[in-house]
């Protein structure tokens, strides 16, 4: 095919729009993907309305337009440049659309997500140079990307499954960070959320002895704790920490949690609560740590945490941040997919025509927590 339908969104603020466009045509090292499914993530809604644009005037951040979205591509190789030499055509892959310049110091050192240039294809990033030379998201029929992005798939990963793999990645390579395993209790605060859901699916599938789980509705709380019901304990919390917390009056998730740990308080938390949830509330979660315990954020809070330093200091407390994951440990994930002992079953994939993109992004609200899989699949514009 010399053409390809692909949703592109003209200004900022506005609905995307079908568009006939030439295919492209791969570099040397690059290859051509026929897009089969495409994750749809909560937070694109917010990017396609200039949320970052809001931040940083000059939108250096944002692609240039007219972009094509779209975080989370899966499909076909279609076809691929003249050095490369270990992926073919044919091959059932996910696109992970890490970038890097690839020449830095942090590059060339193994650490392409620490590049100052760090670029997610399809979405955002710091490199307008990076977003050009890879204009192409999942929201498009076919997509350029460099081999070396590329997660095989197993034949027993469906496409719409694998449309997953970037909450299932940013959640492992963050527990990955705090070292998630054998013996070690987990703390997943927003375990009902898509982060939270996938954070509990992979701990599960590393061997966590015990994960323990917040959340506000309680039916989508006892859904997570039937994964497993005798490794996932949960408890429903309001947004906001419970007023006038103190020596007589105990925050009953800290006292939750000490319980469940025979007093100690976890090995380990990820925070996966989103941008709008108060700083109070990842606070809470922190205090659960045990004396020496690892916290790792992923969900972006954007409120000002009042942390004190003192208290780290003298209890050893370790926090810090993780974004996105390598292609490697997309094929670590892949692997475990394909073994069974990361069990995706529990998604439940509401897949869509390339035409209703924009209803859908209108529609994200209207889910059941980290349950619902919203995918677009590009080969339908009906």
């Amino acid at each position: 095919m010399a053409t390809m339908i692909a949703a592109r969104l003209h200004a900022y603020g506005s609905p995307m729009t079908l568009d006939r466009i030439e295919v492209p045509e791969p570099r040397p090292t690059d290859v051509l993907v026929e897009v089969k499914a495409c994750g749809v993530v909560p937070n694109l809604a917010r990017v396609v309305s200039n949320f970052f644009g809001s931040l940083t005037p000059d939108n250096k951040m944002m692609p240039p337009l007219p972009a094509i979205f779209g975080l989370d591509p899966t499909g076909v190789v279609a076809k691929v440049g003249a050095q490369v030499f270990s992926i073919r055509p044919g091959d059932r892959v996910y696109v992970n659309p890490a970038r890097s310049c690839g020449s830095c110091k942090m590059c060339r050192s193994g650490k392409e997500l620490d590049c100052p240039s760090f670029t997610l294809q399809g979405y955002f990033g710091r490199s307008q140079d990076i977003m050009r030379a890879y204009p192409y998201g999942g929201l498009a029929q076919f997509i350029t990307a460099p081999a070396s992005a590329l997660v095989k798939l197993p034949d027993n990963v469906s496409f719409e499954a694998a449309a997953r793999l970037g909450y299932l990645g940013t959640a492992y390579a963050a527990m990955k960070k705090i070292g998630v395993g054998p013996g070690q209790t987990l703390l997943i605060n927003g375990i009902s959320g898509q982060l939270g859901l996938n954070a509990a699916q992979l701990a599960l599938a590393m061997g966590a002895t015990k994960i323990l789980g917040t959340g506000r509705k309680q039916a989508l709380l006892d859904r997570v704790k039937a994964l497993a019901p005798r490794r996932i304990d949960v408890l429903s919390v309001p947004d906001a920490p419970t007023q006038g917390v103190g020596p007589a009056n105990p925050d009953p998730l800290v006292v939750w949690a000490r319980k469940a740990t025979e007093g100690h308080g976890v090995d380990g938390m990820i925070d996966c609560l989103p941008p709008g949830a108060p700083a109070g509330a990842m606070m809470r979660a922190l205090f659960c740590l045990r004396r020496g315990g690892r916290a790792v954020n992923v969900g972006a809070v954007l409120e000002t945490l009042p942390l004190n330093a003192f208290w780290m200091m003298t209890n050893r407390i370790g926090l810090q941040g993780s974004v996105w994951f390598t292609t490697g440990e997309g094929e670590e994930m892949a692997a475990m997919a394909g073994a069974g002992t990361l069990d995706l079953s529990a998604l439940e994939h509401r897949v869509s025509p390339l035409s209703k993109v924009n209803e859908v992004l209108a529609s994200m609200d209207a889910r059941d927590g980290g349950f619902t899989n919203f995918v677009i699949d590009p080969t339908r514009v009906d």
